[in-house]
């Protein structure tokens, strides 16, 4: 009996030793801390989207020093106003620090045999006219099938939108400064 309660206790600490040796976490690279590697093992990925990557943590944002980044790496009234100037439409993906905003299609109620997507990519941290690129994509609905095909892009209505979230930019900006004084 007692051999038996033995051969039990080695055979589950074996099998303890087994099943904690199956987790494997590589070395941190010369850029990546250690709590870079720790917080990437544990990333269970978002609950909203689905998605196998977690994105970004409101403690980043508010602690950049501890999180390791060093703040927005685009223009920030850049940003906000590319939010505002696309508020109307479906959020497909948003990428704070990679600086894009990729909308869904949106079909205008005035026009329903169009549809449009727009991709908006803030890439610079100054306040210029190169600093936004925003890319439309259009699409229309077949009269025979009702199945949507693509058309192109619309580069008149691409510089406009880049010009109205420049005006809005500084119309941030403006606010932020009376604001101040």
């Amino acid at each position: 009996m007692m051999m038996i309660k033995s051969l039990k206790f080695a055979l589950l600490a074996s099998l303890a030793v087994a099943i904690t040796s199956c987790s494997y976490l590589p070395k941190p690279t010369s850029s990546e801390t250690a709590r870079d590697q720790e917080l990437k093992a544990n990333d269970t990925g978002s609950f909203l989207t689905g998605k196998s990557e977690s994105g970004i943590k409101l403690d980043d944002l508010l602690n950049p020093t501890q999180s390791g980044s060093a703040g927005m790496p685009v223009n920030a009234l850049l940003w906000r106003a590319a939010l505002d100037t696309v508020s109307v439409m479906p959020l497909d993906s948003v990428d704070t620090f990679g600086g894009t905003i990729i909308t869904e299609w949106y079909t205008h109620p005035d026009n329903p045999n169009q549809r449009i997507k727009i991709a908006i990519f803030v890439v610079d941290q100054e306040l210029r006219a190169d600093a936004i690129n925003v890319q439309t994509y259009l699409q229309e609905r077949d009269a025979n099938t009702s199945e949507w095909r693509d058309i192109g892009r619309d580069d008149g209505l691409s510089r406009r939108l880049e010009d109205l979230i420049l005006t809005r930019a500084r119309e941030i900006r403006a606010g932020n400064i009376l604001e101040t004084n």
